[in-house]
């Protein structure tokens, strides 16, 4: 049974060409109609399923459309074309922050965060000591959310998400932040997840992480898939693109 089912999709932004500082700038260039974008897909044409159970990497260098992806399979963005279906609860993990409120307490903050997940009130309170203690930050529960380092507002937010009990968990790149035992931890819950016939997708620069959880992996260049399958191969696959790229570019530089 599948988990997810990505049809065909793609993404495009339009990038302006000239910028504006001002108010006037902007009306000017409205009223001559002189606003002009250069179109940049993000994704074209990418197709694929993940099973249920499974643990399933994307990896790709920088601006292969990796995190563009993973906010379309958790609906933070829309595709522009193509078709994308996710079976049963799912809890995303994209980046510092999302859905937090500076101005709010920790604790307010799970409370609410985990509302978006699907939790009631109730069921909150009968995890709500085991999220901090996950994240090891009990004694700054009541600390305002602004006051807390980049590393704790991620071990909050993993933790948060993780207790919200997913079907599926989307994760970007959350074994990068914070100390190694926390990182240990992180790898540690996540195979727990897989033996418990959760599915993941993950998404990092960590080609170790990637190696050691995912069975099958995809990469991403440029937006499309150029390869997926069995997780070293596709990482060997990768591994040597970047090298002949760097080889590349050495050769161009001497020339």
């Amino acid at each position: 049974m599948s988990a997810i089912v990505v049809d065909n999709i793609s993404k495009k932004f339009r990038i302006p060409h000239e910028k504006k500082n001002t108010v006037f700038q902007n009306i000017v260039g409205l009223i001559k109609r002189q606003f002009s974008y250069e179109e940049f897909w993000a994704l074209k044409d990418v197709s694929f399923e993940v099973n249920k159970g499974e643990a399933f990497g994307i990896i790709g260098r920088n601006g292969s459309g990796k995190s563009t992806l993973l906010k379309i399979l958790a609906s933070v963005l829309y595709a522009d074309s193509g078709s994308v279906a996710m079976n049963g609860k799912v809890a995303s993990f994209l980046q510092l922050g999302v859905g937090f409120q500076p101005e709010l307490t920790a604790s307010e903050n799970v409370y609410i965060y985990s509302s978006i997940l699907g939790l009631s009130r109730k069921q909150v309170n009968k995890v709500y000591d085991e999220i901090f203690d996950f994240a090891e930050l009990k004694k700054f529960e009541n600390m305002k959310l602004k006051s807390y380092s980049s590393g704790m507002n991620v071990r909050l937010a993993f933790s948060t998400a993780i207790y919200a009990v997913p079907d599926t968990l989307l994760i970007d790149e959350v074994l990068a932040v914070g100390d190694e035992a926390f990182r240990k931890k992180c790898r540690d819950k996540m195979n727990q997840f897989k033996t418990e016939g959760k599915t993941i997708v993950f998404v990092s620069h960590a080609l170790d992480a990637v190696k050691e959880l995912c069975q099958r992996t995809m990469l991403l260049n440029e937006g499309r898939i150029v390869t997926m399958g069995d997780t070293e191969k596709v990482i060997n696959d990768y591994r040597a693109m970047v090298q002949q790229r760097t080889a590349k570019t050495s050769s161009t530089r001497m020339t």
